[in-house]
C-alpha cells in the first residue's frame, strides 16, 4: 500500500491518504476517484509539495493535476484491482502525477 501525505489546506497539518498507483521511473501515477472533490486533491491544489511512502520509505515530490489526461487509458497501465475499483466507485476521475525528488 502506498501512502500519500499532503499538507492540510486549512490546518497546515500533515494529512495521509492510502492510494493506489504505479511508480514509473521517477514518477508516481495515480487516478483520484472523486477528482477535485477529494480532500487530498484540494490539498494538492493549495500546496503541491507531497510525500509518498513507497516500499517502506518516505520520498518527497511535487504533485501535478492532469485534467486533460485520458484517465481510462491511464488506468490500463495501473494496478488492475485498484483500477477496477476506481472505475467502479469513481464519480469524477482525475489523473495525478507525482514527480519525485
Amino acid at each position: 500500500m502506498t501512502m500519500l501525505e499532503t499538507t492540510g489546506r486549512k490546518s497546515g497539518q500533515p494529512r495521509r491518504t492510502a492510494i493506489g498507483g504505479r511508480l514509473i521511473g521517477n514518477q508516481f501515477w495515480l487516478v483520484s476517484e472523486h477528482g477535485e472533490h477529494s480532500h487530498y486533491v484540494l490539498n494538492i491544489k493549495a500546496n503541491p509539495a507531497v510525500r509518498l511512502r513507497l516500499h517502506g520509505q518516505w520520498r518527497t515530490g511535487t504533485a501535478h493535476l492532469l485534467p486533460d489526461d485520458d484517465v481510462n487509458e491511464r488506468l490500463k497501465g495501473l494496478p488492475g484491482v485498484n483500477s477496477a475499483l476506481v472505475r467502479l466507485m469513481g464519480s469524477d476521475l482525475l489523473t495525478i502525477r507525482v514527480d519525485l525528488d
